[in-house]
């Protein structure tokens, strides 16, 4: 049985090197940067709890190596831009695990480092419904300039991210969402003498910047600020001018971490990258062509609770632990695993998405980040938070809901 994965990225590393255990499943990954080339992915992200539970069960030899690459995530804290504290939030509380504070850069070198059968080099021209078995599918593509046409394939895997080129050719582009936030993101040397370490957020009105530090010695910075809902970012509004005043409180001194994070976005003001607050609809498979999607290609959510790769963990984690089951019982039927991952992933990816855009109340046109995080602070937010990050994805306990058990999944 021949399966192909498109991106070797968080999920399609995960499903990679996972599945290429399975005796007798060939396993090809194609990704187009070349060999140790990480330099689209200069900046930080946190992974939530819930991949670090998910991938410790799915593949402990591989959480330990992105653990020794990263420093622990265990604290949560939010204030004004003069230092007003409004939340602090040991993970302990709401978690079982630490979350992880890393260079993407270093975790792509980590994940592509134990992932063995990756082509790189791979440029997709063309991917579709073989004509002769409709649910199997073909791939074009051209690796060092040779084009080669894979065919017969009968479990495409896309993880070729946010814009995923395998969903737009086999299911379509998928409808984007915007919601009114411009997102910036920077990645700069540590110059702070400890004055910025773990997870904290910082308004000024529904104005927010975001730092933690990363290895070696790192910090990763974002700024998010409000625009037209489906307006574009306005050049005036990415000057350094623009974003001082901001982040600057109308009323007193930024505190010295505010002071440092504006002097630093400004400073960097022409170097950052700038996106839009977006989402699609989560779609896991192809009605019509065994084609399974995941992380970004399946659900490209709303980052305000770092969520976005924290998923494709999680879907990878449960995807695979699936597949290895379903294969050790006997089942050859690519249709078969894709409903059930399908079935395992639907209302628990339904309740991340809409979590995060909840989340996301702060830091929208006239959002009130006192009120929003004294909101926080509550219960409800604190119980949903533990359900976030507590529950990823446990084979034994959904067995019998996803027709696992008693040879219900069979060839």
């Amino acid at each position: 049985m021949r399966v192909v994965i498109v991106g070797a990225g968080v999920a399609g590393c995960i499903m990679a090197r996972n599945l290429a255990k399975l005796p007798g499943l060939e396993v090809t990954c194609l990704e187009q940067v070349a060999r140790d080339d990480h330099s689209q992915s200069g900046t930080g992200l946190n992974v939530g709890p819930n991949a670090v539970s998910a991938m410790r069960a799915q593949d402990p030899e591989l959480a330990d190596a992105i653990t020794a690459a990263s420093f622990a995530w265990k604290n949560w804290k939010v204030s004004l831009t003069d230092g007003t504290p409004l939340f602090d939030l040991p993970l302990s509380k709401v978690a079982n695990d630490d979350g992880w504070r890393i260079r993407w850069s270093e975790l792509y070198r980590v994940l592509r480092d134990a992932t063995p059968n990756i082509l790189y080099d791979c440029t997709i021209e063309d991917a579709g419904r073989s004509a002769a078995n409709l649910h199997k599918s073909f791939i074009v593509c051209t690796q060092n300039g040779k084009r080669q046409r894979l065919d017969d394939i009968d479990l495409l895997i896309a993880t070729d991210g946010r814009y995923s080129q395998i969903r737009s050719l086999v299911s379509g582009e998928p409808a984007i969402r915007h919601f009114g936030v411009a997102i910036s993101r920077l990645l700069v040397p540590d110059n702070t003498g400890g004055l910025i370490d773990d997870y904290e957020q910082w308004f000024n009105g529904p104005n927010r910047l975001l730092a933690f530090r990363v290895p070696p010695d790192h910090i990763y910075v974002a700024c998010t600020f409000p625009i037209e809902a489906n307006g574009a970012i306005g050049d005036s509004q990415k000057t350094p001018d623009a974003l001082r005043a901001a982040y600057t409180p109308a009323h007193g001194k930024p505190s010295e971490q505010g002071r440092w994070l504006i002097d630093t976005v400004c400073e960097h003001a022409g170097d950052m990258h700038w996106a839009r607050l977006q989402e699609h609809d989560a779609l896991y498979s192809d009605a019509t062509c065994d084609v399974l999607y995941l992380g970004d290609s399946a659900h490209g959510m709303v980052p305000t609770l770092g969520q976005g790769a924290t998923q494709a963990v999680e879907d990878a984690c449960a995807a695979a632990d699936l597949i290895a089951h379903a294969w050790a019982d006997g089942s050859r039927n690519p249709r078969q695993w894709l409903d059930a991952i399908d079935r395992l992933r639907r209302e628990r990816m339904q309740f991340v998405m809409q979590f995060s855009l909840e989340a996301t109340d702060t830091i929208l046109a006239g959002g009130d980040p006192v009120a929003g995080t004294l909101h926080k602070t509550g219960q409800e937010f604190l119980s949903k938070l533990g359900r976030l990050y507590r529950k990823s994805h446990d084979h034994d306990e959904n067995a019998d809901e996803i027709g696992l058990s008693a040879g219900r999944l069979t060839a």
